[in-house]
């Protein structure tokens, strides 16, 4: 006995259908963004130099930028969007900026990937020092 072919979905298919979309979307959504962040406009404060610890970094989530201090005064800024799959990354430490969505690390100097599996470096934002603020130039 074989299966008539009508061009309609019974019911069993349209719920399978719905119960894997109700899952799949969630996670796939969970790993990106759905709206890229608009680049800053220049002279636009970033962050109090007092708050980006030499060696480290601050992440700034609204904006999706990344400061940091590999050295003594050289402030460095990156989009904070993982070039892997789009998460915000989630901290700086050790001279890397680290994605915790799947590993992927960035020289805090560079941007240049270190390790994971990101292939593509961060996008560097040009920033100098204002006073006691780190502003994009």
């Amino acid at each position: 006995m074989g299966y008539e072919q009508t061009g309609e979905c019974s019911r069993r298919v349209l719920l399978r259908g719905a119960a894997v979309g109700g899952v799949a979307l969630p996670l796939l959504t969970a790993c990106g963004s759905d709206e890229p962040a608009a680049p800053p406009a220049t002279g636009e404060a970033l962050a109090k130099t007092a708050d980006v610890p030499v060696g480290g970094g601050a992440v700034l989530q609204d904006q999706k930028i990344v400061v940091t201090q590999p050295a003594e005064g050289d402030f460095k800024a990156f989009t904070a969007v993982c070039t892997h799959q789009g998460c915000v990354v989630a901290n700086v430490s050790k001279g890397t900026i680290n994605c915790e969505c799947h590993g992927s690390m960035f020289d805090a100097q560079t941007g240049e990937v270190t390790g994971g599996p990101a292939q593509s470096p961060l996008e560097e934002i040009k920033v100098e020092v204002d006073g006691d603020q780190i502003v994009t130039a």
